[in-house]
């Protein structure tokens, strides 16, 4: 391979790899934030016919809501791998290490 096509190689791994992090982060937390609006909602109107359990149902939606946010915290956390532990940049390199470039 050519010098330019490796350097070709570097920029579209890079653009690659910021693009999917962007999109790994917008669709990862539409579902988790959707999931939380819509519990937190439920609670409220458990809390409003139930006042008498509002300990145990605050308690269950928080332990939910964690679960839920988990989600995405991964997203966050897969967005990080692809922007600074991304395996193809081993590949890359290497490969302009053998031209010399």
């Amino acid at each position: 391979m050519k010098a330019e096509s490796l350097y070709l190689l570097v920029t579209m791994i890079a653009t690659v790899s910021i693009i999917m992090a962007g999109l790994t982060m917008a669709i990862g937390t539409i579902a988790p934030s959707l999931g939380e609006g819509k519990s937190v909602a439920q609670a409220l109107s458990s809390l409003a016919q139930q006042p008498d359990a509002a300990s145990t149902i605050t308690r269950t939606l928080f332990v939910g809501l964690a679960f839920i946010e988990s989600v995405a915290i991964y997203c966050f956390v897969i967005s990080l791998i692809l922007l600074f532990a991304n395996p193809f940049w081993n590949y890359a390199i290497a490969a302009i290490e053998k031209v010399g470039g």
